[in-house]
């Protein structure tokens, strides 16, 4: 994510130069012998806020869909209700004390994730899967707060992967007062968590999205009573029904049994 946010910088700012000379010499042509520096200051502000907003369009308007395979899970059966809401989906399984608040990664269709989040309802904890303005988290952080002021559980976890987890964790850190854990899937913490928080921490052993070195720094952030897993022969990707990003590495597991081993994971850690 990181390498293709640098790539869109660098095409924003080509862009800019290009735009810039384009209207340097429409205005030559229109019979002004001198620009003045006001005239070229304003040609270079409006130059370059249409070259960021082009090139973020192209950015965010590439994001990965969900497979079909997912499109079953945002159907009610007789063991979870699943509802369309304003946040995103509400899978509303047979439990009532307990419930995980999902924050999607970056750029990945929220439906993507709705086999693991329909499972996990099935099995006793409801999940609300949160979608994100333009499929980044960065811009719904407090997305968690409409939930918990509608919904009344006894125990809220926030769940996120990648970018959805360290938006999540930034969150969580700010409201600790309201969730008792913090669940994160190939992601890690910018900020301090208490211990207040009970944290578990989940990654593939072949991801190769998730940046390595970041998440060792970070890990003093996270209390000494974190739990990590990881999941063996699993991927960036294999969270969520959508195609292998590519920049991650191939799993030696399906996406449907790295789920299973998430889901697995996650109950024993709520329970």
């Amino acid at each position: 994510m990181e390498r293709q946010f640098t790539v869109y910088s660098l095409l924003g700012l080509l862009l800019a130069f290009a735009i810039a000379i384009v209207l340097t010499a429409i205005v030559k042509l229109i019979g002004r012998k001198k620009i003045n520096l006001l005239l070229m200051i304003l040609i270079g502000a409006i130059s370059f806020m249409i070259s960021l907003g082009i090139a973020f369009g192209i950015y965010v308007g590439s994001y990965n869909h969900a497979d079909v395979s997912a499109n079953k899970y945002l159907e009610s059966t007789s063991d979870v209700e699943v509802n369309k809401i304003d946040s995103g989906y509400y899978f509303n399984g047979k439990g009532n004390k307990d419930a995980i608040i999902f924050y999607p990664g970056a750029k990945v269709e929220a439906t993507a994730y709705a086999p693991l989040l329909f499972e996990l309802a099935k099995s006793g904890v409801d999940t609300f899967l949160i979608e994100m303005p333009c499929n980044l988290a960065f811009f719904g952080k407090n997305k968690a707060s409409d939930i918990i002021d509608e919904y009344k559980y006894d125990n809220y976890y926030l769940m996120g992967h990648s970018l959805g987890g360290a938006m999540g964790a930034t969150y969580v850190a700010s409201n600790t007062d309201k969730f008792k854990g913090l669940i994160l899937l190939a992601s890690y913490s910018t900020k301090e968590i208490p211990d207040s928080i009970n944290v578990l921490s989940i990654y593939g052993s072949n991801d190769g999205v998730l940046n390595m070195e970041h998440y060792k720094e970070n890990k003093s952030n996270l209390p000494s009573s974190t739990i990590e897993y990881v999941i063996d022969g699993g991927n960036h990707s294999g969270f969520a029904n959508y195609v292998t990003q590519s920049d991650d590495h191939l799993a030696s597991i399906t996406y449907s049994l790295q789920q299973e081993l998430t889901k697995n994971k996650i109950l024993e850690f709520i329970d």
